[in-house]
């Protein structure tokens, strides 16, 4: 709970020295990071080709991070696959992270990047209610916005814009 909450206060005052970022390495970071997480669930996650954008690698890596940790925590008890992409659109580039996981019912679309809204308690899926709080951070830090979409049951596909790079 230290670590997450010092970094999501850090967030707020941190000066990004935007510079061109492979978001295919970041990617590729973030899964290094997630290796034994994705080993213990035998996680399937793949991803199309991704741009280069303008950003900070160590907070981008986290973004990735974040997004793909919490598919695999909240998975059903199925194999967890999440596939990222990313299509370039007028505004920069729309990068998706969408994943089989339980989804998230309409009414709480909305809190979920709210820091400390938790959906579930501790018990039932472990962790500090800062994990989403912190992507929106990342994402707003870097000129962009982020959204979920998700049906109950059925997935969730979180999705960001970032400006091009």
């Amino acid at each position: 709970m230290i670590v997450d909450l010092l970094s999501y206060a850090r967030l707020e005052h941190e000066t990004f020295a935007a510079r061109s970022v492979s978001a295919s390495a970041v990617l590729q970071h973030a899964l290094e990071n997630l290796r034994a997480e994705i080993k213990r669930t035998g996680a399937q996650v793949t991803s199309d080709p991704l741009p280069t954008v303008g950003g900070n690698p160590m907070r981008l890596t986290q973004l990735f991070q974040n997004l793909i940790g919490n598919a695999l925590k909240f998975c059903r008890l199925e194999t967890p696959c999440v596939h990222v992409s990313a299509a370039r659109v007028e505004a920069g580039w729309e990068f998706s992270v969408r994943d089989n996981r339980i989804g998230i019912d309409d009414t709480n679309l909305d809190k979920i990047f709210k820091p400390f809204q938790r959906l579930h308690s501790q018990e039932v899926f472990p962790g500090t209610g800062l994990g989403l709080a912190i992507c929106r951070t990342i994402v707003e830090r870097h000129g962009g916005r982020i959204w979920v979409e998700s049906e109950k049951g059925r997935g969730t596909v979180f999705r960001f814009l970032l400006p091009a790079g």
